[in-house]
């Protein structure tokens, strides 16, 4: 899919015109075999499984999924036996109508591919339902405002699915590049790291790479820095006859009697005592 951005834009020179609403509730025999579809449609999976094959690629089907057919795509639809698909459906059709330079410049749907097309998986569906809901309600009613009124719900409807695309994206990244930052502290542990360098990293303020990193990993930066430093250091203390100086050294302290206080604050006993109860030999690290 193209960035939100670039669809919402592309969706901004198009007007519409909804012309079917319905809601399906399937048997546990329904079964569309393969055929060319006729309309552009948007799909929502309310409750069920099922299994869609568009242009002869699998998608599976449950509640939250949300689907964009188009006239050239060749569908096959069929639904779980034991827990059947319930879905709303809105057709519809579009022309561009837009003004560029102060020109207006209007095309058929035929001229302009829309800008979504096959599944897509929604974060918030609850929202998403509501206003399809809104829709359906209006089927049956006519008149000016009405007809009105179901255009900017469907307007609406289109923004809001652009907005939990975004939203997704923004999560996305957002978690990779506190990964990103994770795997420099785990590599650079040694080295003098501060919340300032791992924010400019991620490409974020220093309070809200510090907020999402303690929402995503469970430790402030720091915290997170000073376990990963007291684990290779309990390391060093079991695995090696290294001087007490020369573990805190290599583990990003300078300081040999901080590393000690901190090693007893993060791991519960001091490194001695630590070094008592799991060395493998009688040597302990020497001060």
């Amino acid at each position: 899919m193209n960035k939100p951005g670039e669809v919402l834009w592309k969706l901004n020179r198009l007007v519409f015109s909804i012309t079917l609403v319905g809601y399906k509730v399937c048997e546990a025999t329904w079964y569309h075999p393969p055929r060319q579809q006729s309309f552009y449609s948007l799909w929502f999976i309310s409750k069920g499984k099922g299994e869609f094959i568009i242009n002869e690629t699998s998608y599976p089907v449950e509640a939250g999924k949300l689907f964009f057919f188009e006239p050239s795509m060749i569908c096959e639809r069929s639904t779980d036996l034991d827990d059947p698909l319930e879905y709303y459906f809105i057709r519809f059709t579009y022309a561009a109508a837009f003004v560029d330079k102060e020109k207006w410049n209007f095309s058929e749907e035929t001229d302009i591919p829309f800008p979504l097309s096959g599944m897509y998986n929604i974060q918030n569906p609850p929202h998403v339902m509501n206003l399809i809901e809104q829709i359906h309600t209006l089927r049956k009613k006519r008149g000016a405002t009405v007809a009105m009124k179901r255009k900017l719900l469907f307007l609406d409807l289109l923004l809001t699915i652009i907005q939990d695309f975004r939203s997704q994206r923004i999560t996305g990244n957002t978690t990779n590049a506190i990964d990103a930052t994770v795997d420099y502290l785990t590599a650079n542990y040694q080295d003098n790291i501060t919340v300032d360098v791992l924010a400019k990293q991620a490409g974020m303020s220093v309070s809200h790479y510090s907020r999402l990193f303690k929402k995503y990993i469970g430790y402030s930066p720091m915290d997170y820095l000073r376990h990963v430093r007291m684990d290779r250091a309990k390391e060093l203390i079991v695995l090696s006859d290294f001087r007490l100086k020369a573990i805190a050294q290599s583990v990003g302290f300078h300081d040999e009697f901080y590393f000690s206080r901190m090693f007893k604050k993060v791991v519960g006993v001091s490194p001695t005592e630590f070094a008592k109860r799991h060395k493998t030999k009688e040597t302990l690290p020497k001060k």
